[in-house]
């Protein structure tokens, strides 16, 4: 089972709603979700949890890239939304290591792949996407809201509402929990 919510900052503090993942396929659609609940570009924090088992903080700052937090991303990466957030962060890792590639820094010649390359293609050719065991992503994405990377990290349980305790916000979350 889980639970979505969406904090909006305003002027006077935030506001909450319920948010329904159910047409979201990925961290675009959720974002695009957090940009129309914004109040003039402010920030919007997309939390999910799956029953105390890995929660999910998606934080959209007006046009900017959302930013995402897992609390544990092989857990997450068995059920679907935490599937997409894990695959987009894990992507994100790949498209710098490809960057990095391009450079040629390897050691490598120009077109030759790299022998790890190889052993990490599945049979349908696709890289394999693994999702590490623990926390994945940004791990500061709260640091100028309270929620400092070792509060952030140690948090599990109901990590939701003791967020929204630092945000000053736990009445309003809870209303639509």
């Amino acid at each position: 089972m889980y639970f979505a919510a969406m904090l909006a900052r305003t002027e006077d503090g935030w506001e909450a709603s319920d948010t329904e993942l159910d047409n979201v396929e990925t961290l675009s659609d959720i974002a695009d979700l957090a940009r129309e609940s914004a109040i003039n570009e402010d920030t919007v924090l997309v939390l999910i949890e799956q029953e105390d088992a890995w929660f999910g903080v998606v934080r959209v700052d007006g046009e900017d890239d959302p930013r995402v937090y897992l609390s544990n991303a092989a857990v997450a990466n068995r059920s679907s939304y935490g599937a997409m957030l894990v695959e987009e962060l894990v992507g994100r890792e790949d498209d710098e290591d490809v960057e990095l590639d391009a450079l040629d820094l390897d050691g490598t010649e120009d077109g030759e792949p790299d022998i790890e390359e190889e052993e990490d293609e599945s049979d349908d050719g696709a890289a394999a996407s693994v999702a590490p065991n623990g926390p994945l992503g940004d791990t500061r994405l709260l640091e100028d809201l309270g929620v400092d990377e070792k509060v952030l990290l140690a948090l599990d349980g109901d990590a939701l509402t003791s967020i929204a305790d630092v945000l000053g916000c736990t009445e309003i979350l809870e209303a639509v929990r």
